[in-house]
């Protein structure tokens, strides 16, 4: 199991499903929806809209007045304007959208993205008396700058002025700025504070737009703020998502020549929107590959080209980049694996790996790795003499940024978010650094080891839910990402036909069973050797849901999340009668195993008569279970014999105790006739079964 633990969230009632479907959603869909919450037609519908009226006004943000009155008078007076972002893809896309929407304005704009190795994140006075030297008059930081407090000092003290639009958490105080605009400052009233960095500076270039003109502003730019956004993997909801649908329609149909070259390097089908996993695993890994490998200035370049010809060379240097970074990352990932295999002792309860002249460019990576597999939050340091440079990646919900502001004394500088976030630290502070690291992931996580989680929406009842139309109307609960995941469903007791290791031995395909439908599946990053897996053994599967095309064929494809031997169908049958006894509800498959019948019930009357013919009758439970199992018609079911025993003694038709694993069994021949279908099990049973 590549998960500790499955969480199979709550179905939602059959009432609510119901409600769903006749306002037009497809049952998986509705399935998904009851179990996240979304439960009747209005709040679904509020849910899945996405249209531009779902905007809010920029000037809700608190420091919008004070950014548009200055970035106006700068472009009145022809002053020297810099945009200043980060070299990740939020900050790149922010820095090529504000630029743009500058010069597009008349304005005299360079842009500055620092260098990751060089520089670090965020504004720096080196940055500042080069720009300064240029004749800047006004910078406008992008996805940085929250935290630039001496920073801003210093550019004042130059008579530079600096506006901040930022998106990242914020301490205390914050800088003295002209202004400061940040949906995260405790004072801001902007109703959704889950913009990316590019949404921010596209709120500005909004409110720098009269409103009659805001929509043209959408259509150039929105593709930008779509990448942005999903890269930086914000939460897909809300404002969010209607940027990001708007955006991702807007990329089959892009203008810009990089973005063209770069689509199509990756994959993605010309004329078609790419999915927020195109996106995601696509485009996003070969832009941010240019700041990763500090030439953030080909990405930017990228997008800002008119040039068909230099948007391909363009595109083709960030995917040798891309390459490159790939295999930096996995040597780095290979050692510190085979570090903490050694010395299990480092990785627990938190990782903390430092190392002379690792690249600062792919360490963020390594962590995110190191963290699902070790299941504990990952901090590693890129040493440099007696200074190292950090990133870090959450396990479990653990707060980053809370962390690093209770380590602050040991720390020269931190900034981020929640699950993932930077800092910089002196060589011999890292020892107490991992101490008290340690003493708050054990306060946080108790005396229990962190676990890996999987949400896991909804079962599926039967396979003949999963047809091509089916697996198609899930489209409509796009665009997936945070807050809104891929549908992640569940299949229990499917059979292998067959499986074989494909790409080099580095995936699992597998051809299955259930139901009598057979399905494909394909289990990225593991193997039959992995996986322990035989031909004609029964398996529990958790999957997300797509369709495969081959050779004009499509076909439905069950992408694997994980995968576990499935119990016998005893083990499984006894496990769900506890369940039963314990109030819990089953699924309609579930159900389905347990319901027995009127002639189940008939003919263990008939064993139980000739049991007790001479009066009580003394046995091991186990026995009588097995013996009542035998006797039932059909396919025998000791879940159903269980159940037929429950179900006689609650209304009086036997009495059962059970004292030491020995029962006694004594029939009671009520005068009056009994109905079976009364007793509450049978009722929850009948109930579970038709939740579909």
């Amino acid at each position: 199991m590549k998960y500790d633990r499955w969480n199979l969230r709550p179905p939602g009632s059959a009432d609510a499903r119901a409600e769903l479907e006749r306002a037009g959603l497809p049952p998986l869909c509705a399935a998904v929806l009851c179990a996240r919450g979304v439960d009747t037609a209005q709040q679904a519908s509020a849910f899945l809209a996405h249209g531009s009226d779902l905007l809010h006004d920029p000037f809700l943000l608190r420091g919008m007045d004070g950014a548009v009155a200055r970035i106006r008078e700068a472009l009145q007076n022809q002053e020297t304007i810099a945009v200043y972002g980060d070299y990740d893809v939020d900050g790149i896309t922010s820095t090529c959208l504000l630029t743009q929407f500058l010069r597009g304005a008349g304005g005299q704009v360079v842009s500055y993205i620092p260098d990751r190795i060089q520089e670090g994140y965020g504004l720096n006075n080196h940055a500042v008396d080069r720009l300064h030297q240029q004749g800047v008059k006004l910078i406008v930081t992008v996805d940085c700058g929250i935290t630039a407090i001496r920073e801003v000092e210093y550019a004042q003290s130059l008579g530079v002025d600096v506006v901040i639009t930022d998106h990242h958490q914020c301490k205390d105080t914050l800088p003295q700025a002209v202004a400061v605009v940040d949906p995260r400052r405790a004072d801001c009233p902007y109703p959704f504070p889950d913009l990316a960095g590019v949404g921010v500076a596209l709120k500005l270039a909004l409110a720098l737009t009269p409103p009659a003109h805001r929509e043209q502003v959408l259509h150039d730019y929105g593709e930008l703020v779509a990448i942005g956004t999903v890269a930086d993997v914000m939460l897909l909801q809300g404002e969010n998502r209607a940027l990001v649908h708007l955006g991702l329609e807007q990329l089959a149909h892009t203008t810009r020549p990089g973005l063209q070259a770069l689509l199509q390097e990756a994959g993605c089908p010309p004329g078609q929107a790419p999915s927020t996993v195109s996106v995601g695993y696509g485009l996003a890994p070969r832009i941010n590959a240019a700041g990763r490998m500090e030439q953030a200035g080909v990405a930017l370049e990228l997008l800002l080209t008119d040039d068909p010809h230099r948007g391909e060379e363009l595109a083709q240097q960030l995917c040798q980049l891309n390459r490159l970074r790939q295999a930096i990352e996995l040597e780095i990932f290979q050692h510190c694996d085979q570090l903490l295999s050694h010395t299990p002792a480092l990785s627990s309860p938190v990782i903390v790996l430092a190392g002379d002249g690792w690249h600062q460019g792919v360490i963020g990576i390594v962590a995110s790795r190191l963290a699902e597999k070790y299941a504990c939050p990952v901090f590693m340091i890129s040493l440099d003499g007696d200074k190292g440079k950090g990133s870090c990646r959450s396990f479990g919900g653990f707060n980053l940024f809370a962390a690093l502001e209770q380590c602050a004394p040991l720390l020269e500088g931190y900034g981020g978010h929640e699950l993932a976030a930077g800092f910089s630290i002196r060589r011999d502070n890292i020892p107490a650094f991992r101490a008290a690291l340690a003493k708050l992931v054990e306060s946080y996580a108790g005396c229990e080891p962190m676990e890996s989680t999987l949400e896991v929406d909804c079962e599926i009842p039967h396979c003949s839910l999963l047809t091509t139309r089916e697996v198609e109307s899930l489209a409509m609960l796009e665009p997936f990402g945070s807050g809104n995941p891929k549908p992640v469903f569940l299949l229990r007791s499917v059979c292998v036909l067959s499986h074989t290791d494909v790409g080099g031995g580095r995936h699992l395909k597998l051809k299955l069973r259930r139901d009598g439908v057979v399905m494909d599946a394909i289990f990225f990053s593991a193997n039959s050797a992995s996986c322990a897996l035989e031909n004609g053994q029964r398996l529990d599967l958790v999957f997300s849901l797509q369709i495969n095309h081959f050779r004009g064929n499509r076909t439905v494809q069950l992408q694997l999340c994980d995968l576990r031997p499935a119990p016998t169908r005893s083990q499984l049958e006894r496990t769900l009668f506890h369940r039963l006894r314990a109030g819990e509800s089953l699924s309609p498959w579930e159900a389905s195993l347990m319901l027995p019948q009127r002639q189940d019930f008939a003919q263990l009357w008939r064993y139980l008569e000739h049991l007790c013919a001479a009066g009580p009758a003394q046995a091991p439970m186990d026995q009588l279970v097995r013996q009542a199992t035998r006797c039932l018609p059909g396919h025998r079911s000791c879940g159903k014999a269980l159940v037929c025993l429950h179900v006689m003694d609650d209304r009086g038709l036997i009495q059962v105790a059970v004292e030491k694993h020995q029962a006694t069994v004594q029939l009671c021949r009520p005068q009056q006739k009994v109905d079976l279908e009364q007793s509450d099990m049978m009722r929850r049973l009948r109930h579970d079964l038709h939740c579909t």
